[in-house]
């Protein structure tokens, strides 16, 4: 064949100079080279690059820029010419024909029964260059990155499997994490109620699809994570709000059926506050009374700075209502896309299968690499590191911000990886935001995460992806700003 004679190196590159685009042979790739070619100039007709009336230039030619035999050019044309790519007029040479293009419209135009969806309410990384209060992450600056090769390293010398792995998890790494949850959050399960998942986002589309009859009552905090909310509205579901106050989610007599519940009872999102107790014991009540469901998100309740820890709602449960949400992106980092889901035999089937049929389960390799690092003991380690770190840069945050009272009172300081300022009447959260971002310094608010009722004014500070040294300057400036507010009292104005 012409293309076994072709004078080409293994994936060269040459230039097509006649022609408005590059053309890549390999001669020693499965397809054959005149397939190649062929395949490459028909996408150029189809797309316009060569538009129609273009003259190609001759088979001799065309080889010698090539560097291929005439042949290869020869068949490519004949194999264009029969499906009507290229036109061969005697005297003429060949052409592209005139409708040979895709229409752009066509290529752009989605379905007519197609309805674009909002934009996902999550945050995308930093565009600018500043000091970023950013929600949601974490920091690897404590991460040892020798022992994090060297998990890498074992899971890479795992033989290979040709098999899918169990959609619910590796048993090695779900009874890693039984004993992981048991050492930091007290909370005793066994590896037949863990479901390793993709995350927290993804274990809570698995529960609202795969448990939940359509359309039904989901109550959830306001204000609240507003991704999770996104995600039981598009699963067809009715949310309704359950308020916050200091002590957590309320729930009295008052408090409506329904399905299902979604709390952050460790560090509720986004106030930052802690369910008591007393209102623990009264949301398992209203769920029994009400044969209903508890999502718990426990999303960074690993992080505590000095306060005593309360008991999941996972451990106070003793009926099985409690489905227990954590997550690996904040105790180690969320480049593993991480995270397990605890929940009673009964349902453990349909979540599996909801696994199954998403997208087959867990990557082998990032189980085995955690496995590795949960059984050394390595992400307590991490954990315990971190925290130091977290407890640095929160220091540094809040010296600078406890002097604003009364104009301003710090919230949800106990735990997580982020706080609450919340703002004195009168002062307008979103206008703050605004003039601190032309500042270099960027904060957000409360109001993306409320929706029902208005918001209250507040700026939302992550910490987790700062040092200390830059929370120390975002801060200065946020409690310049804050008392720079018009109407400020006198002594702060010349504090």
């Amino acid at each position: 064949m012409a293309s076994q004679k072709a004078p080409l190196s293994g994936n060269s590159i040459s230039p097509l100079s006649e022609l408005p685009f590059g053309v890549l042979l390999c001669r020693s790739g499965p397809e054959p080279m005149h397939a190649q070619l062929a395949k490459q100039v028909r996408e150029a007709v189809l797309s316009g690059t060569l538009p129609a009336g273009t003259r190609l230039p001759g088979s001799r030619r065309l080889a010698l820029h090539l560097g291929v035999t005439r042949g290869v050019v020869a068949d490519a044309y004949a194999a264009l010419v029969a499906d009507g790519t290229l036109a061969a007029t005697v005297g003429s040479g060949t052409r592209v024909p005139g409708g040979a293009a895709r229409p752009q419209a066509a290529l752009q135009r989605a379905p007519a029964w197609f309805t674009p969806p909002a934009p996902a309410p999550v945050d995308g990384p930093p565009g600018q260059p500043g000091v970023h209060f950013q929600v949601g992450v974490a920091t690897t600056a404590t991460l040892d990155q020798r022992v994090w090769r060297k998990a890498w390293a074992d899971a890479a010398r795992q033989p290979v499997s040709g098999d899918y792995a169990d959609p619910q998890g590796e048993a090695d790494l779900r009874a890693a994490l039984c004993a992981w949850t048991g050492r930091s959050r007290g909370l005793s399960t066994t590896a037949e109620h863990v479901l390793v998942t993709a995350g927290t986002l993804q274990a809570l589309n698995l529960i609202v699809r795969a448990l939940l009859p359509p359309g039904s009552a989901v109550l959830m905090e306001n204000p609240g994570y507003r991704a999770a909310r996104q995600v039981m509205l598009d699963a067809g579901h009715h949310v309704q709000p359950l308020s916050v106050d200091e002590d957590g989610a309320v729930v009295t007599a008052q408090t409506p059926p329904a399905r299902l519940v979604y709390v952050t009872p460790s560090h509720q999102f986004p106030l930052g506050v802690r369910m008591s107790l007393p209102r623990r014991l009264a949301l398992l009540e209203w769920a029994e009374r009400h044969d209903a469901l508890i999502v718990e998100d426990d999303y960074d309740g690993e992080f505590r700075y000095g306060a005593p820890p309360l008991p999941p709602l996972a451990s106070l449960d003793r009926s099985g209502r409690v489905l227990y949400l954590g997550t690996l992106s904040k105790a180690l980092t969320p480049a593993v896309r991480t995270g397990f889901l605890l929940a009673q035999g009964a349902l453990m089937p349909a979540l599996v299968r909801a696994r199954l049929l998403l997208d087959g389960g867990h990557p082998l390799p990032v189980q085995r690499a955690l496995t590795h690092l949960l059984i050394r003991g390595e992400v307590d380690r991490h954990v315990r590191r971190t925290r130091r770190w977290h407890a640095q840069v929160r220091g540094a945050l809040t010296r600078e911000l406890v002097g604003l009272a009364p104009l301003a009172h710090l919230g949800g300081i106990e735990a997580g990886l982020h706080l609450c300022l919340h703002l004195a009447p009168g002062l307008d959260a979103g206008a703050l935001t605004d003039r601190l971002a032309s500042r270099g310094i960027f904060v957000s608010t409360l109001a993306s995460h409320t929706f029902a009722g208005p918001e209250a004014q507040a700026l939302l500070l992550g910490y987790a992806g700062l040092t200390a040294a830059q929370a120390r300057a975002g801060s200065q400036e946020i409690a310049r700003m804050v008392r720079a507010t018009p109407g400020c009292p006198a002594p702060y104005e010349q504090a």
